[in-house]
């Protein structure tokens, strides 16, 4: 399901919008979840812990503008798209700064959003699945193809990932486990311990071992289930 923000002042535009995203996911058949703000702070505030698929913006708002807000987005997400909403063309060159996805005049017309919804969507369904994880220098991408493993250490979690290079995000692995799972090729093998498992070389009935050569322990009662979740996984693949 795509994640889709509006943020707009104008209340009959911000409806607007949502009704042509509404019509767009029901004629190609995409399930969307849609939030609305009418300022750029609380959009910023909700954007940190949904991490939205897709933003459109209004550039002309009262206190934080379109364009500051985008700049304020940028620095902890470099993933999300951003769509700028605007009566006035005179903005479109700066929206290049924050690496806008596209820039639609009001009133917005029908075809020309679809146009827009049809490219990220696109672009979002081509790019590799990822998880973003609250570090101590902001939020990060993390590549489930770049993944490891992840080890629980007290109330973080260590992303060992396979260029040597590690990543810490500020979070347990318990509020991580409903994006690290089976479906996604994770396994988690002990308490402590989620495995990536098209990253693993070989493992036993005690401990698996990574691509890199990193050793993981298998907990107790975990081999036979672990071995039957990698074959079926090795199988899909």
């Amino acid at each position: 399901m795509l994640k889709i923000a509006i943020c707009d002042d104008n209340t009959s535009a911000l409806q607007n919008t949502s009704r042509l995203i509404r019509d767009w996911s029901a004629q190609r058949e995409i399930p969307v979840d849609i939030f609305t703000f009418d300022n750029g702070d609380e959009l910023i505030k909700e954007n940190s812990s949904r991490h939205m698929d897709i933003i459109f913006l209004d550039i002309i708002m009262p206190l934080l503008n379109g364009m500051d807000t985008a700049k304020e987005l940028r620095l902890e997400d470099t993933h999300v798209k951003i769509i700028f909403l605007t009566s006035s063309p005179e903005f479109a060159l700066e929206s290049y700064e924050v690496k806008a996805s596209g820039y639609l005049l009001k009133p917005v017309a029908c075809d020309k959003i679809n146009e827009l919804l049809n490219e990220c969507n696109n672009m979002l369904s081509y790019e590799p699945k990822s998880l973003v994880v609250k570090t101590s220098l902001g939020y990060q991408k993390l590549y489930f193809h770049d993944i490891e493993f992840a080890e629980a250490q007290n109330k973080k979690v260590i992303f060992y990932l396979k260029s040597g290079r590690i990543a810490e995000a500020a979070e347990t692995l318990h509020s991580l486990e409903d994006r690290l799972t089976v479906i996604n090729g994770f396994f988690k093998c002990h308490r402590s311990y989620i495995v990536y498992m098209p990253n693993v070389d070989h493992f036993n009935s005690t401990e698996i071992i990574t691509k890199c050569q990193r050793n993981i322990p298998i907990a107790r009662g975990l081999a036979k289930v672990f071995k039957e979740a990698y074959f079926t996984l090795m199988f899909q693949e």
